[in-house]
């Protein structure tokens, strides 16, 4: 098993999760964080961290969301390793809870 970073990270890009991670799986890109697959160990410390509730097992992605397994594997392999926090994206605030934010990811 592994975890997921879903859509509710586009345009927000918390990154308490990536200070927990032992093995730095996090990956980052422009306006998203993901989560490589081969990388994960399922030690369950990011999901809580994340506090807009962006990160779920692989087998509890919410309907809708399933894209998002694969986006992550693909992602992980372009994009570099964020192992340290930084803010949050300026206007991460007004993007939280927004749905349909795909069309808004930069690769």
């Amino acid at each position: 098993m592994t975890y997921v970073v879903v859509e509710d990270c586009i345009k927000c890009k918390h990154t308490d999760c990536v200070d927990v991670c032992p093995v730095d799986c996090f990956h980052e890109g422009p306006n998203f964080l993901v989560i490589d697959p081969d990388e994960c160990i399922d030690c369950t410390l990011c999901e809580p961290e994340c506090p807009i509730g962006a990160i779920f097992a692989d087998d509890d992605v919410p309907p809708g969301q399933e894209n998002f397994l694969e986006l992550n594997a693909q992602l992980s392999q372009q994009w570099p390793v964020i192992n340290v926090s930084k803010e949050s994206l300026p206007d991460a605030d007004k993007w939280e809870g927004v749905e349909g934010k795909l069309a808004y990811l930069e690769r």
